[in-house]
């Protein structure tokens, strides 16, 4: 008989508090937080509520215990030898015996449901994420397959993935965090040598090896620009990372937890010059609760280091469904064995049924809690994000003239514009204003294409330019984001579902240098779950006969093939190209020199079926214009221009497509002589006769008859004018003459008339992405950057006319520049969406999008030209700037909270136990409820002072947060999708009132426009994507709602004047409980709607 084993209860207590996310005290951010300040209820819960229910649910066994049996069989027998009976004559003996026999082991029970329950819990979770591997049997997985053909699965497919390259590249903290402004806080700051690599030297990361931090060598403490820099390596661990006096003998590298202790022992030992510095990080950590821990401040920092790297990576689609289907498969695999049931006795099967309801009834409570905090944080990825912060990119052509003193006299704009466009030194113009600091308003109109940047201004001048600029969104010309691309795409795609014309993205190549954070052993899946992620979004987001091209290398170009056609459908495959790049890597002994870009349409039927094909501008034509008009000015003859333009190209190289077109009209137009034989060697076109007019004989018949039918042909002899080429030949109309009876006539083609042709699956530019950024001033920020002109060469292949394009993995903002670059060139209508999270935005993305605007062509990160006239009127003139709240910052804004009547019903002696309202609160509830009201999941009362709605956001490239405004107006605008028509400057008023005769709250006098007035309103109007014309209200509430209300409608009426018969507005937003709707005539069917309920509707739509 057996008594329950306290190790194997312990054993699953263990595991359980690490699925829970309570096993990392020291941990202080993100979800481990929140569960951190649970932990004493949990655990409670866990030990003393939800395991001892195995115990109970075992009592009714109680009295066949084999335990219980015993003991009384043993007192029995004592009692009668000592009565001097024979215990074995007895009866009862044999009675008690014959129970023994069949009685229930009941702490065996429970040991084994304790190890049932951790052998499937422990199978799916590994280092803080669950993986969606089905096990069949022992090494063997099954997966998903619904009958398809073809299916595509990976090890994350049922995942989101969340983490990010930031998470490797920054981590910073201050040692005096509450210094007085100009103090010093002491910013330590740990940075990877050599970026995220997953190799270090020659040490490859093999597959299922684990990669670790590990600190640099000689170099890696330094003391940058008044911070502690402290570097690392991010790579498999090696034995010779052991110190040299631990070395000898060991067989494995050291683990994580080993590396974090030699490098504190080696980062406290660096000696005098950084002796403050150690002396602050010699400290002991004060943890969250203030206790004083037992480690000092620099491990408490290594150890969030690496675990912010070790953990988080996925979030669960449905792990509550996952399990519990897991959980089905498990029993009937590994605890039901139908040959047990068969072979025993109905007492026995009863226990045995018994002990799976245990293990089914008590692991589907475990997974109750494990999908709450999983859905949490599913609900807290998929919201729609906060603009944190809303800027513009003017043209100075388009600031009204009574702002233009603010911009000259703005030093942080003017030291901006000398930095990227070297302003100062721009060589002197006797044609335009001289340079002078400060700035003129004369200098400022004679370089319209300088782009003022509104976050160097106060928020005032932008408010002012905004309502003067009219429509904004038709004037917009790009939208540049700041934020993860998943949030950032979520966020977009009401305002741009079925309208991008064409995306064109550039994702980490995988190779595992590039940047790309996977999850050691999962890095091909991990990569695919990031990449899959996203492709419904751009998929909604193209218009039906939109385009997208993706890159990649070899890497991973089957498995993104098949995932690209698992949401695209394989028919809207329309090609997959290869660029040529010209420059080789011989990392595998061959030399690669070429990417993929895959080719998909949304809809490549509606494509056809209207004609649209991909069509591609023959390289080179400008020079090839451009040489033959100087040999046209500089009075060439058209025998020696011929000549001429022959050798040039052949020096080119130029193939077939361009070099056919080698003969000039006399006012050197090139032409190319197109053979007139019919092209089906099967088959035979029309024969007739045809005269050469230069023999006046009869012309040679093609062998299979004439490509074209005899009145085509006479057609084509009157298209044109007739005259001689100096090699006696003759041109006449469209048809070419030999001078000789032995050659055919050819038809004639002009190159300018076929510049386009259908784009080619193979394309050769130069790579030379990287050479342009050096000539920004911008080298060395981005690895192998795709070239301009190879990017303008696919934007434009999808067809002409104004659209949107769209870039997700914006890079170094190649996109933009491509799009600017061809909207310069032919004035189109093309715009731009650039999504980007990592530092480029501030480094490459938006220094790159400011040059480009100012001027067309640089050297030396100077311009080399300032626009023409022409170029300025075709260039940017408002490019939106956002910034959105990261699920990071989501995290870091969470508030937990319980009021005292929702404790007083938990409390409640009706709520406790097994199934009680206390137990189903813990296990399905809490998170949701208790976080309500957090400022990022939408705190409602401060709705009441828009403009002062605060979240905590983390700064890039460090651990530290700052207290912003978020930008509500901005927000609601992209959760509603308006397309914006006109954005008011706020304006404040003050009031007097009185109550009239019958007690009804009236204005005393007139409602004045007052800069420090209490009531405090702002507008947007625009149109919705269901086309509704829609009016949006935002003020501010005094808290007398009586008041905010009389004034609201005053304002309205007399302030505004808005005739809603007249301007046809839908819907009308307004912040907090109103009364507008008061003011609807009869006729009239404007819709008031709660500004708050749609927000929050909108922001959380579906995060279920």
């Amino acid at each position: 008989m057996t008594d329950t084993n306290p190790a194997k209860f312990k054993k699953l207590v263990t595991l359980l508090r690490e699925l829970f996310q309570l096993d990392q005290p020291d941990l202080d951010f993100g979800i481990y937080r929140i569960m951190h300040a649970k932990a004493g209820e949990v655990t409670q819960f866990l030990e003393r509520d939800l395991l001892p229910q195995v115990k109970d649910a075992f009592a009714q066994y109680q009295s066949e215990d084999g335990a219980e049996l015993k003991k009384k069989l043993e007192q029995m027998v004592a009692q009668l030898t000592e009565a001097g009976v024979d215990p074995e004559a007895a009866p009862k003996v044999r009675e008690l015996r014959e129970q023994l026999k069949g009685a229930i082991d009941i702490g065996a029970l429970e040991n084994e449901v304790y190890d049932q329950l951790y052998s499937f819990f422990r199978r799916y979770y590994s280092e803080g994420d669950f993986l969606a591997k089905r096990v069949y049997k022992p090494g063997v997985y099954a997966i998903p397959y619904e009958g398809e053909e073809v299916t595509l699965h990976w090890a994350n497919k049922d995942q989101y993935y969340i983490k990010t390259s930031e998470y490797l590249r920054d981590y910073a903290f201050r040692l005096k965090p509450e210094a007085a402004e100009g103090a010093d806080p002491m910013r330590v700051h740990f940075k990877l040598a050599d970026a995220a690599e997953g190799e270090h030297g020659n040490v490859k990361a093999a597959e299922g090896k684990d990669r670790v931090f590990v600190l640099a060598g000689e170099d890696c403490i330094a003391e940058v620009d008044g911070e502690l820099e402290l570097r690392f390596e991010y790579r498999p661990a090696m034995l010779e990372d052991w110190p040299a006096d631990q070395r000898a003998g060991k067989k494995k590298p050291p683990t994580q937890k080993d590396l974090s202790a030699f490098a504190a022992e080696r980062i406290l030992a660096s000696g005098a010059d950084f002796a403050d510095w150690l002396a602050e990080l010699k400290k002991p950590h004060i943890k969250t609760d203030g206790e004083q821990a037992d480690y000092t401040r620099l491990e408490a920092h290594l150890r969030r280091y690496t675990a912010r790297n070790t953990f988080d990576y996925f979030i669960h689609k449905d792990l509550g469904g996952f399990l519990r289907r897991e959980l089905d498969f498990y029993i009937k695999n590994e605890v039901m064995h139908l040959d047990d049931v068969e072979s025993e006795t109905a007492a026995k099967v009863e226990q045995y049924l018994s002990k799976i309801k245990v293990i089914r009834r008590i692991a589907g409570k475990i997974i109750d809690f494990l999908a709450q905090l999983e859905n949490f944080q599913k609900k807290l990825w998929l919201k729609k994000k906060f603009v944190v912060a809303s800027d513009w990119l003017v043209a100075i052509s388009q600031v009204p003239d009574e702002l233009l003193p603010e911009v000259c006299a703005n030093a942080a704009q003017l030291e901006e514009w000398k930095a990227l466009h070297s302003l100062h030194e721009l060589p002197a113009d006797v044609t335009l204003p001289a340079y002078s600091e400060p700035l003129t308003r004369e200098y400022l109109r004679a370089h319209p294409s300088l782009m003022v940047d509104t976050r160097h201004l106060d928020a005032g001048f932008a408010a002012r330019l905004l309502e003067d600029a009219g429509e904004l969104d038709d004037k917009a010309d790009g939208v540049l984001v700041h934020s993860e691309n998943f949030q950032a795409l979520h966020t977009v795609s009401a305002k741009y579902r079925d309208s991008v014309k064409c995306i064109c993205i550039d994702p980490p190549y995988n190779t595992g240098s590039d940047g790309f954070v996977y999850k050691d052993s999962y890095k091909h899946s991990s990569w695919l779950s990031q990449q899959k992620q996203t492709l419904p979004f751009a998929y909604g987001l193209l218009s039906q006969t939109g385009s997208l091209f993706a890159f990649c290398d070899e890497n991973e170009v089957h498995r993104y093939a098949l995932s690209l056609i698992d949401v695209f459908a394989e028919e809207n495959l329309v090609e997959t190209i290869t660029w040529n790049k010209r420059v080789p890597k011989n990392d595998k002994g061959v030399g690669n020199i070429h990417d993929y870009a895959f080719l998909l349409s949304r809809d490549a039927k509606a494509r056809r079926d209207l004609g649209m094909a991909y069509t591609m501008r023959k390289s080179d034509l400008e020079e090839i214009y451009e040489f033959v008009r100087k040999e046209q000015v500089g009075g060439s003859s058209l025998a020696d221009a011929r000549d001429n333009l022959k050798k040039f190209y052949r020096k080119q190289g130029y193939d077939r497509g361009i070099t056919l077109y080698c003969e000039l009209t006399q006012d050197f137009r090139l032409w190319g002589k197109i053979n007139m034989s019919w092209p089906n060697p099967k088959t035979e076109g029309p024969r007739y006769e045809v005269i050469n007019p230069v023999t006046s004989k009869p012309t040679p018949i093609p062998k299979n008859g004439w490509r074209w039918k005899e009145d085509t042909f006479r057609d084509a002899e009157k298209d044109g004018a007739e005259y001689h080429l100096p090699d006696g030949s003759l041109v006449k109309g469209r048809i070419w003459y030999p001078a000789d009876t032995a050659t055919q006539p050819s038809s004639i083609t002009y190159l300018d008339e076929v510049e386009s042709f259908l784009l080619r699956s193979i394309i050769s530019t130069k790579s030379n992405g990287s050479l342009e950024l050096e000539g920004m001033g911008l080298g060395g920020l981005v690895d192998y950057p795709k070239p301009t002109t190879l990017i303008e060469m696919l934007l434009r292949s999808v067809g002409d006319g104004p659209g949107l394009y769209a870039d997700y993995f914006g890079g170094s903002g190649t996109t933009g520049h491509a799009v600017m670059n061809l909207r310069r060139e032919d004035g189109v209508d093309r715009r731009f969406l650039l999504v980007e999270m990592s530092s480029y935005f501030e480094s490459a993305i938006l220094p790159r999008i400011k040059k480009v605007a100012f001027a067309p062509e640089w050297k030396d990160g100077k311009p080399l030209r300032l626009p023409t006239t022409g170029e300025s009127d075709r260039g940017a003139r408002l490019i939106k700037v956002l910034r959105l709240e990261s699920y990071e910052d989501t995290l870091n804004n969470l508030a937990m909270s319980r009021s005292s009547q929702q404790q007083g019903v938990i409390e409640f002696p009706g709520a406790q136990g097994a199934d009680g309202l206390r137990e189903q609160y813990l296990l399905r509830y809490q998170l949701d409820v208790e976080s309500s009201g957090s400022a990022s999941l939408l705190n409602i009362k401060a709705f009441s002072d828009p403009a002062a709605y605060k979240l905590l956001i983390k700064m890039p490239g460090s651990d530290e947060s700052r207290e912003v405004n978020v930008d509500l107006l901005e927000t609601f605008n992209w959760l509603l999708g308006l397309t914006v028509q006109h954005i008011a400057a706020p304006r404040s008023f003050a009031a007097e009132f009185e109550r009239d005769s019958e007690g009804r709250l009236q204005l005393k006098g007139r409602l004045k426009q007052d800069v420090a007035g209490p009531w405090w309103f702002r507008t947007v109007t625009g149109t919705t994507p269901e086309g509704r014309k829609t009016l949006v209200i935002w003020r501010k509430l005094t808290g007398n709602a009586e008041q905010d209300n009389l004034v609201l409608e005053t304002w309205f009426r007399d302030k505004q004047a808005f005739s809603v018969k007249d301007t046809e507005f839908d819907l009308i937003y307004v912040n907090g409980d109103n009364t507008l709707e008061n003011l609807r005539l009869p006729d009239e069917s404007w819709k008031v709607r709660l500004t708050e309920e749609d927000f929050q509707r909108l922001m959380f739509e579906g995060t279920d």
